[in-house]
């Protein structure tokens, strides 16, 4: 016999208590499937079973490892190509002028995942800027799963993680290879940080963020989680820096603490920090 509904809410209750993260009753089917390891950890044989002992005995460290496991977000190198053309042709240009007396750049990727999105922005640096080498640049990846961002400080992907997104000429130029896995080069690697952190609690000390990226994460949180994440976003944030959302997310209906613009050249949004008083 499975999960009832109600075992499926109680999970959605964990996770959302943990994290924020609102999971829909329709994507129930996830928690079979990204539950498996979860539950051979508890040493139960299903996960009904799970449920039940999260019911009774309450071990937190359980309830972490349900949340961490249903959080892990879909990510590739590159992921949607529109909005690195926006980085190359429009925002990283006008950064990097503005910050040319300083010669510093800290640019945030707040749902980092296993750091495919840290290190396309270290290859895209490196690539079209090569000036910037010589600068002192930070790329922090944050996320609130623990394992993932092992996983990203570790720098190897598997050959289905490379083949998504990273064009031949950047895996000859960024990558060694080690049998079935590939090693993000040092070059890329030392300007990439990852920490642990959760958008939606006080956050680990950071600095002060030239640009963010917040994609594909808010389509997770309420409203309500939403504003808080734009709140410590802005908090965060260089007064004439840049904020990157997912292709199907807005702050404007959440938040009145960024203006948008638009490229005209990329046909692409993005944000400004409001100065508030």
């Amino acid at each position: 016999m499975g999960c009832s509904d109600a075992d499926y809410a109680y999970l959605r209750e964990i996770v959302f208590h943990q994290s924020a993260n609102l999971i829909d009753p329709s994507r129930n089917a996830l928690f079979d499937r990204r539950l498996i390891s979860v539950t051979r950890m508890a040493g139960v044989s299903s996960l009904k079973d799970l449920v039940a002992m999260l019911k009774g005995r309450r071990p937190a460290h359980l309830h972490r490892a349900v949340a961490e496991a249903m959080t892990i977000n879909e990510t590739s190198f590159f992921r949607d190509v529109k909005p690195f053309d926006l980085l190359r042709t429009a925002i990283l240009p006008r950064l990097i002028e503005s910050r040319r007396a300083t010669r510093q750049l800290r640019i945030w990727s707040a749902a980092s995942s296993t750091g495919q999105e840290a290190h396309s922005m270290a290859m895209l640096l490196l690539e079209r800027f090569p000036e910037v080498a010589s600068w002192d640049v930070e790329i922090v990846g944050t996320d609130i799963s623990s394992r993932v961002i092992e996983y990203a400080q570790r720098g190897r992907y598997r050959r289905l993680e490379i083949n998504r997104g990273l064009p031949a000429s950047m895996l000859l130029r960024y990558t060694i290879r080690h049998g079935e896995e590939w090693e993000i080069v040092p070059s890329v690697r030392s300007l990439c940080r990852f920490v642990c952190a959760n958008l939606c609690a006080p956050l680990p000390p950071l600095p002060s963020f030239d640009l963010v990226l917040l994609r594909n994460v808010l389509i997770y949180f309420s409203l309500q989680d939403r504003n808080v994440v734009f709140r410590s976003v802005h908090r965060q944030m260089a007064s004439d820096g840049y904020l990157l959302l997912g292709n199907a997310e807005q702050a404007e209906e959440s938040t009145d603490r960024f203006n948008i613009e638009f490229s005209e050249e990329e046909r692409s949004y993005f944000y400004r920090p409001v100065q508030m008083l």
